[in-house]
């Protein structure tokens, strides 16, 4: 099973893409659909502060009817947010993303961000090592 950290290593961009809390949901928008993410870490000071994602956007902006121009992030964003460390497993990330229904999740080590994880990286990784198990498995059969 691999960890967190080695999920990192094998992403190919490990930039991670952040707004501020001032600023404003438009912008976040914008960032999101320019990058083709699907969510931002809010950071404020340098630390995380929250995390805002298009269901955000969608369910707090689009469907109550307010102004993505005048909304500021901090009015929409997640500020409880669910976080990883370094050492973590993929099964452990899978199981907190299914049990609250998450499909990012920041990486934390000694409380700096370091990475940002996606429900399309766990899916892809377990792919991969099932792929590398079956492989394994023939061999074996095969002797």
């Amino acid at each position: 099973m691999k960890s967190v950290a080695e999920i990192l290593r094998s992403k190919s961009s490990a930039h991670v893409y952040f707004v501020s809390p001032d600023d404003s949901v438009l912008d976040a928008v914008k960032l999101m659909a320019e990058k083709g993410i699907g969510a931002l870490v809010v950071l404020s000071n340098g630390r995380l502060a929250g995390i805002v994602s298009e269901r955000d956007y969608a369910r707090k902006v689009a469907l109550l009817e307010r102004s993505a121009f005048a909304a500021k992030v901090s009015e929409i964003m997640t500020a409880d947010v669910i976080t990883v460390g370094p050492r973590d497993t993929t099964s452990h990330c899978m199981q907190l993303m299914t049990d609250r229904h998450l499909r990012h999740l920041p990486v934390l080590a000694e409380g700096e961000l370091i990475g940002l994880l996606s429900i399309g990286d766990l899916v892809k990784q377990t792919i991969a090592d099932q792929a590398s198990l079956i492989e394994q498995l023939e061999q074996y059969i095969r002797g």
